[in-house]
């Protein structure tokens, strides 16, 4: 018995030591962990089971049947991060560069299925070459039943991947169909073709970081929803974000501890300005609102017209959307349609309320938005707003306009409860245009054509600027004083908690992708 535990004892440690000592300490050169270095950061200390760490692979072409790793690329299993369950895969580049085997594909596949039928969540840490291409088909195979799963899985436990080295090729896709994409700064990289195939298809030179890198994905594709600085960062924000979150859709958020006050917040009466055309920043009212120091931004650098992103209020979680003034003056375009849709999509499906901070001079004009389909786009946030189930509460700070205002979570699209603060601005569109429009024959024929045209968008903008005529009608269910925005928000959300919704009968809609 004693040479058969020995006999076992070195196998796990092969398995233990990947592709070798020689290839662990170039890895860690590139200042990259090693995959099981990684698992075991992001999980519970002693928490961690593995699952196949015997597996090897069963090509036997081009000399591979000699080259055997226990593991064959990928460390796969469960472990807990706070306390909870969750499953891993880590693909170790020390074996074969990560690359995807069949074998090494079906331990992934393995997880994947076993977090669905518990329940529980998925984080995969992604460094791989790509496909095996000594395996031909059966490689690619292997993408095809993991791209599946991640189908299957969606919208029932979440799905959060870390990309901490290169991912090309197929093996794009699987991270594009999960929830959350984190990429490393500077280690990481993602494109379909790299840059050899791209200069020769297109004579354009250019760099694997420029084509495909962390800050390429995060400010120019939004590909990537967060970035991190190094492996250890990039760990810690699978954490965080992961707290935010339930363990699947049949469960709701763990709320943290918290003592309610008054909670009246003073400050927010000062962060709009008296000049409706300046500026202000978004952040200060979110950060006015939440539970201190709670906000956990998404696609930050992407799409910067609109805010995303969880934070705690009274200590639960909710998703937010935001108009960032400060940026296109918070106009919604073709990107932030489709950042916010996404966003409101995912907190939809996991029972996260939303709270939406409304400052919407309209959507963005010019030909580019319209030959980029900002028509299909913005119905993308129309739709996702009203297919919503979860609890939907509006806050109107200063401008409504246009369709806009129907788009951002209104009554009329089922949001459940709607404020306003006095200095919200109600309207079709904004006052000048309004009464350029409205009053164009008294303006044309007026002496002083500017003094008329000034004193007619007074006129429109006493009537209309206001948040009172949509209050009147019930669209607004109460105009309230800033510094109470944060009291009536937790007891709104309080009052909210036992919402259900009976949608029809049907497969599942249409959503204008």
């Amino acid at each position: 018995m004693e040479s058969k535990i020995q006999t076992l004892n070195e196998k796990l440690q092969q398995a233990n030591l990947g592709g070798g000592q020689a290839r662990i300490d170039k890895q860690h050169a590139k200042k990259k962990l090693t995959a099981r270095e990684r698992v075991m950061y992001v999980l519970d200390e002693g928490s961690f089971e593995e699952i196949g760490a015997l597996v090897t692979h069963r090509t036997k072409d081009f000399g591979m049947e000699n080259q055997k790793f226990y593991g064959d690329g990928v460390v796969t299993g469960h472990g807990t991060i706070d306390g909870r369950l969750v499953y891993v895969f880590a693909q170790d580049f020390t074996v074969f560069g990560g690359s995807l085997s069949e074998t090494h594909a079906e331990k992934i596949c393995k997880i994947m299925d076993l977090a669905v039928k518990v329940g529980a969540p998925v984080i995969g840490l992604n460094d791989s070459g790509g496909a095996r291409i000594q395996e031909g088909v059966r490689s690619l195979g292997g993408y095809a039943d993991i791209f599946y799963r991640n189908v299957r899985a969606s919208g029932v436990i979440p799905q959060i991947s870390a990309i901490m080295g290169p991912c090309a090729g197929g093996a794009v896709y699987s991270p594009a169909m999960t929830d959350f994409t984190i990429m490393v700064e500077n280690t990481s990289y993602m494109f379909v073709t790299g840059p050899n195939v791209v200069k020769t298809v297109t004579n354009e030179e250019i760099s694997s970081e420029e084509l495909g890198g962390a800050s390429t994905h995060s400010s120019k594709s939004g590909v990537a929803h967060k970035t991190s600085s190094n492996d250890v960062e990039c760990l810690e924000d699978v954490k965080t974000l992961l707290s935010y979150l339930p363990q699947n859709n049949r469960e709701t958020p763990k709320a943290v501890p918290f003592d309610l006050n008054e909670e009246i917040r003073e400050e927010l009466a000062s962060i709009v300005p008296e000049n409706p055309n300046k500026p202000y920043d978004m952040h200060e009212v979110i950060e006015g609102i939440i539970d201190k120091d709670s906000f956990y931004e998404i696609h930050k650098d992407y799409a910067e017209n609109i805010i995303v992103g969880f934070a705690r209020l009274g200590g639960k979680s909710i998703g937010i959307v935001a108009n960032q003034p400060m940026f296109l003056a918070g106009v919604l375009d073709v990107n932030s349609s489709k950042k916010a849709a996404r966003f409101v999509r995912f907190c939809d499906c996991f029972n996260i309320p939303l709270l939406v901070l409304e400052d919407v001079p309209g959507f963005l004009p010019g030909t580019d938005q319209e030959w980029n389909g900002i028509i299909v786009h913005g119905a993308k946030l129309l739709y996702a707003f009203s297919e919503a189930t979860v609890p939907r509460i509006t806050v109107i700070t200063r401008k409504a306009y246009g369709g806009a205002y129907d788009v951002m979570n209104s009554k009329h699209i089922g949001a459940d409860m709607n404020f306003a603060w006095p200095s919200a601005e109600i309207a079709v569109m904004g006052a000048k245009g309004a009464a350029e429009i409205i009053f164009k024959k008294e303006i044309k024929s007026a002496e002083d054509k500017d003094a008329k045209w000034k004193e007619k968008e007074a006129e429109y903008a006493e009537l209309f600027a206001n948040p009172y005529s949509a209050a009147e009608r019930g669209f607004v269910d109460e105009v309230i004083l800033p510094k109470y925005t944060r009291r009536k928000l937790i007891k709104a959300f309080a009052m909210l908690d036992g919402k259900e919704v009976d949608r029809p009968k049907r497969k599942h809609g249409n959503i204008p992708l």
